[in-house]
């Protein structure tokens, strides 16, 4: 996907050889789909993609997309190359949505007010109030809690995050005696850990993808990720092939705030969470 050196090099390869590409990676967008459709001479460039289908907004200060057009076209371009294949999966994956609590006045404080009630000073766009907001739904004593009461089943966990402070509080819960905690982020790189019982906290860009886990079977997703396809494949970090565990659980916390059940809801639709779309309710 993009447009850097490795989609360089894959549409040299493509242009001279007989080739086929696998692909464990789900797309966000029809804008993931552009290499492989310009590998396959549907498309001269990418310019010619974003001619044919783009409509860029207009009140963006860079270039945004805001709809797609002549979707039909791409739908039947992308069925005529996807190809089918069948296997058979050993394991059966348990999604659970766990509901917490939340602190009602501060969201309504900081929506109302558009204050950012840490630094002390006002919210002056959509991304920042998106992640005020969710600062004060994650932070949440309650969510803590569930994580604890989760790890009393599941002694082995690997429980992704999105902020550093949700990283100060994971690293700080009363996990118990004997407990080791390792990370994987952008800044450190630690191995699975091999004890008993044992937490590994990974930062969803740093670490969704790239390595797998056989050691556990579950997975606790503290706090939701804006993109379909980054929880995919940030679920596929235990789902192996030759994984021992037949049962897979993963474990979805959330509250019932406007702004968890609009990324949920985003995610159901196999979407890419839209801050500006959420805050001006478009």
């Amino acid at each position: 996907m993009g447009k850097g050196q490795w989609v360089k090099a894959f549409l040299q390869i493509a242009k001279n050889n007989e080739w086929i590409l696998l692909s464990a990676t789900p797309e966000d967008t029809w804008l993931d789909y552009i290499p492989v459709f310009i590998a396959n001479g549907f498309y001269k460039n990418r310019t010619d993609f974003m001619r044919k289908h783009v409509v860029f907004s207009r009140m963006s200060k860079f270039p945004k997309v805001d709809r797609y057009i002549n979707t039909g076209r791409l739908i039947r371009l992308r069925n005529s190359i996807l190809i089918n294949m069948d296997f058979n999966r050993q394991t059966v994956s348990h999604h659970e949505d766990i509901y917490v609590k939340y602190d009602i006045s501060a969201y309504k404080d900081i929506m109302r007010n558009r204050w950012n009630i840490w630094d002390n000073e006002p919210i002056v766009n959509a991304g920042e109030l998106c992640y005020a907001l969710r600062k004060a739904v994650n932070t949440d004593e309650f969510r803590s809690v569930a994580v604890l009461e989760i790890m009393e089943k599941h002694p082995k966990a690997i429980i992704f995050y999105n902020f550093d402070y949700e990283l100060d509080i994971l690293k700080n819960l009363g996990y118990g005696p004997n407990t080791e905690i390792a990370q994987w982020n952008g800044h450190k790189h630690q191995p699975v850990p091999e004890g008993v019982r044992w937490v590994y906290l990974v930062q969803y860009t740093a670490g969704c993808e790239g390595w797998n886990c056989i050691k556990t079977d579950t997975i606790i997703f503290y706090s939701q990720n804006y993109s379909y396809k980054v929880m995919t494949q940030a679920s596929g970090r235990i789902d192996r092939l030759n994984t021992p565990y037949t049962d897979l659980y993963y474990y979805h916390l959330k509250s019932r705030s406007g702004i968890d059940l609009a990324i949920s809801k985003a995610l159901k639709a196999k979407k890419k969470f839209n801050e500006g779309r959420f805050v001006h309710g478009k």
